[in-house]
């Protein structure tokens, strides 16, 4: 205030200020140190907890590479054989538990704008579905790539929806957005070891 005079700023201040006070009793009236989430708070569902991990916690060696899927956290690690590159990715991940399947295999085939063919129980689930989408398809499922495993229909793969990356949405697959595995496709050999815990 120059002269006595309000300029705009500090009535602009004051309003915010007082806008400020206004909303501390609700969290001043008592002493307590805890915080109490309101009820008028919206939960998230697809929070991923990321993490950094350590290969030898899962892994004898990194010969080939080596691929963590933390379904839990949803979130797919990549370390080199040489060990000079780590990658995190976010995932989407089986929709429910009997879709889901844990343990160890490996990289068989990578393809480039894979062509994609639902399973059986999938089909049995979605007669409406298509027999096949080609590769580089828009609505193709599989997206830009696929690193198919050893395992009979499982994949790591791309999406064109990414509405499903970081949540429970695939019917069995491991999914990234199409630049992550695109990424992850040129670290990936065929014979790198996959782990999905």
């Amino acid at each position: 205030m120059a002269n006595g005079r309000l300029n705009r700023r500090a009535v602009l201040g004051g309003a915010v200020g007082v806008a400020g006070l206004a909303a501390l009793p609700a969290f001043a009236q008592d002493s307590s140190t805890e915080f109490t989430q309101p009820a008028s708070a919206t939960v998230r569902n697809n929070i991923s907890s990321f993490r950094m991990l350590q290969w030898q916690d899962y892994f004898e060696n990194t010969r080939k590479g080596a691929i963590l899927v933390d379904i839990t956290s949803r979130a797919l690690h990549f370390w080199s054989e040489d060990q000079s590159i780590y990658r995190l990715f976010p995932t989407s991940v089986p929709l429910s538990e009997d879709l889901t399947r844990r343990g160890k295999t490996s990289v068989v085939q990578k393809v480039v704008n894979p062509s994609w063919r639902p399973t059986p129980a999938m089909k049995e689930r979605n007669p409406e579905w298509p027999d096949v989408v080609e590769g580089g398809a828009p609505d193709n499922p599989l997206g830009s790539r696929a690193l198919y495993l050893s395992w009979t229909y499982y994949r790591i793969h791309g999406t064109h929806d990414t509405r499903k990356i970081g949540r429970k949405s695939s019917n069995g697959c491991v999914g990234l957005y199409n630049e992550n595995i695109e990424e992850l496709f040129e670290y990936a050999v065929v014979g790198t070891q996959v782990l999905l815990i």
